[in-house]
């Protein structure tokens, strides 16, 4: 986003800055059509509030000025954070937005189904000293399917080192291609069980960023990467493919 979100909203106190958000809220997600690309502004948004105010500050302040403003933009923010966040913020986001909803705000087309893709393919890699380790899980929106990668640092006791998301057509291909023509780097794919215990070890660990732009792209996608983490342990063993 331009410009950059951290910027619009991290330095302003709390009170001001969930004016901004609406403000956002109503120019950006009014006018996006894919759920992952709400979830992601959300994810952004979180992270730069949530160095200046908690989530439950959030959820006392930010959702009842949702709720208040009455607007659809204001409707589509609260639906992005019923589906990230803590249990608290999610479940007082929800009770708004059904509110909002049910007064005849209209919800926005991408809301159905918000926050609970399918879980697909699944694949790690890493270095042959075992120092850092990717893991990709894959989520699908119907036939739009989305690719979100973590990058662990063994070395610094497997916290996540940076994060991004991505078009996952053609991905799990590439990957294998780039790995066998690397001696250096092991591939392997993995079930959803078995990736969710990756993905849980390293943020139980915390996060480790060593460079600024790995600092904003963990910030960015930590709620993101705590609400898929949730879809894998609830997939449970899923057959690979073929």
């Amino acid at each position: 986003m331009d410009p950059d979100i951290e910027e619009l909203f991290a330095p302003i106190a709390p009170a001001a800055a969930f004016g901004v958000v609406l403000t956002e809220a109503q120019d950006v997600l009014t006018q996006l059509h894919e759920p992952v690309d709400a979830e992601l502004w959300g994810s952004d948004t979180l992270g730069a509030l949530t160095r200046s105010a908690g989530e439950d500050e959030i959820a006392g302040g930010l959702v009842p000025a949702a709720e208040d403003e009455a607007t659809p933009g204001a409707l589509a923010l609260l639906r992005v954070l019923s589906c990230l966040g803590s249990a608290e913020l999610r479940k007082t986001a929800a009770a708004a937005a059904e509110r909002l909803s049910a007064s005849g705000v209209v919800d926005p087309s991408w809301a159905t189904g918000l926050g609970a893709p399918a879980p697909g393919a699944c694949w790690r890699y890493e270095d042959a000293h075992g120092q850092q380790e990717s893991l990709t899980a894959t989520f699908a929106y119907g036939a739009a399917e989305h690719a979100m990668s973590v990058l662990i640092d063994h070395t610094n006791g497997g916290r996540i080192r940076d994060a991004w998301v991505r078009d996952a057509a053609g991905l799990l291909d590439k990957t294998w291609l780039a790995a066998e023509n690397d001696p250096d780097v092991a591939f392997q794919k993995v079930g959803a069980a078995e990736a969710a215990g990756i993905l849980r070890r390293a943020v139980d660990a915390g996060e480790a960023p060593r460079k600024p732009d790995e600092t904003d792209d963990v910030r960015a996608h930590r709620a993101l990467i705590r609400s898929r983490l949730s879809l894998l342990e609830g997939a449970g063993p899923r057959a690979l493919p073929a």
